[in-house]
């Protein structure tokens, strides 16, 4: 089995900054793609960036440039630092991971249990 553990969410100004980290740990073989999602009360979960083996990012259009997604394969480990925070974007932050578990076993998804952002003054 499989544990992502997010960490660094919490309480923070109009236009302040936090960084998230998600720590997987577990049977890992090897990472592939990991990300991170949010959803927002009454609104569907959303991709906020992801990043591959190899450190490509992938951002969301309407985040671009205020939000970098990093990776730690030592540490197998993703953050997201999110600057110039804004109300919309108070949301639960999911971490996702793509995980083999061994080289005879093909790439399993998991999650994390969430870490609360919110952007209040």
């Amino acid at each position: 089995q499989v544990q992502l553990v997010e960490s660094g969410g919490g309480l923070v100004q109009p236009g302040g900054s936090l960084r998230l980290s998600c720590a997987a740990s577990g049977s890992i073989f090897i990472i592939g793609a990991m990300g991170w999602y949010r959803q927002a009360p009454g609104k569907q979960r959303e991709l906020v960036a992801a990043i591959t083996h190899a450190g490509s990012p992938n951002y969301a259009d309407s985040l671009k440039g205020r939000f970098t997604i990093s990776r730690d394969n030592a540490k197998n480990t993703v953050y997201l630092q999110m600057n110039s925070l804004e109300p919309e974007d108070t949301a639960v932050y999911y971490c996702n991971a793509a995980v083999r578990e061994s080289a005879y076993r093909p790439y399993v998804d998991y999650w994390g249990q969430g870490t609360q952002v919110t952007v209040s003054s």
